[in-house]
């Protein structure tokens, strides 16, 4: 029997922990930026060893939502702990003292009901001395941990603690699998991760993009059609650039990604289209695949 189970990531915006899920997995299974609430679905990770094998959770950042995208992202990381193993509080080291969104998600760990890890992450970008500050925010902890996803510093030490944690038990996915996503989920993340890298202010928020179609053709490559949804015109304009230049860009750098991870060469057909004020309109949010209560 190996050593398997789940942990939930759980933190405010921008600890990376998608960049830690990421590094523990051993591949990138999420999407990463820079801009908060880029993580917006409860997203495992699989972490294979001979004598184990850890599901980790991704959750989007604990954050006091403003709109009915907001409550379901909410909702998915107060759902992701619902029977989970471990649950694992990340913070930042560039941080020097715990924010409302820290204790916030704190709060959410400790009502977990089962063994709670601290993990400051981006040490090499700041230093430990918040390590304190941060492990009073939970009564009782099974570990504490100071990494660096980006560069991998104190990543062993952290996955053999979390591997011992873990209940004897079955594996819940084949060992080829890294995900319960399809690829098309990805296909459309990496869509929407370049639009969070290159363009500014409003726009990446007010982004949604939708696979519609993935067709392999006849001399190996493989067609994929996306849509790329925003909330007006103006943001249109934005996504597609002067001339078609935005679009481009993104497409080029998302579509560089989907061969290295896919492995086949990639036609990337996109087109943006507009869809008013969809992220606070539940009809527009459950036709774009977000669960919203009435």
């Amino acid at each position: 029997m190996a050593h398997t189970g789940f942990a939930a990531l759980i933190g405010r915006p921008n600890v990376g922990k998608s960049t830690l899920m990421n590094a523990l997995v051993g591949t990138k299974v999420a999407i990463v930026s820079d801009k908060p609430q880029t993580t917006r679905h409860r997203i495992a990770g699989v972490m294979h060893r001979p004598d184990a094998q850890i599901v980790f959770l991704d959750t989007p950042g604990v954050h006091r939502p403003h709109h009915r995208l907001g409550e379901h992202l909410a909702r998915v990381t107060a759902g992701a702990l619902d029977g989970v193993d471990i649950a694992i509080l990340v913070v930042e080291a560039t941080s020097p003292a715990p924010g409302p969104g820290d204790r916030r998600a704190a709060q959410m760990v400790a009502g977990a009901g089962c063994p709670a890890f601290l993990v400051l992450n981006k040490i090499d970008a700041g230093g430990r001395g918040s390590l304190p500050a941060y492990a009073a925010l939970l009564p009782a902890l099974a570990g504490v941990f100071a990494v660096s996803a980006t560069t991998g510093e104190g990543l062993p030490d952290l996955a053999e603690a979390l591997v011992a944690a873990m209940p004897e038990g079955p594996l819940y996915f084949p060992e080829d699998a890294v995900t319960d996503r399809p690829d098309e989920f990805l296909m459309a993340e990496l869509v929407r991760e370049q639009i969070f890298i290159q363009t500014h202010d409003e726009v990446p928020h007010a982004v949604h993009v939708a696979v519609e179609d993935v067709a392999e053709r006849p001399n190996g490559m493989v067609y994929i059609a996306a849509t790329i949804y925003v909330e007006r015109e103006s943001q249109k304009g934005i996504v597609i650039g002067r001339d078609g230049g935005m679009l481009r860009s993104v497409g080029a750098q998302a579509r560089a990604q989907m061969t290295r991870i896919f492995g086949s060469p990639i036609y990337l057909d996109l087109r943006v289209k507009v869809k008013e004020g969809w992220r606070d309109r539940p009809g527009s949010l459950q036709s774009l695949g977000y669960r919203v209560e009435q």
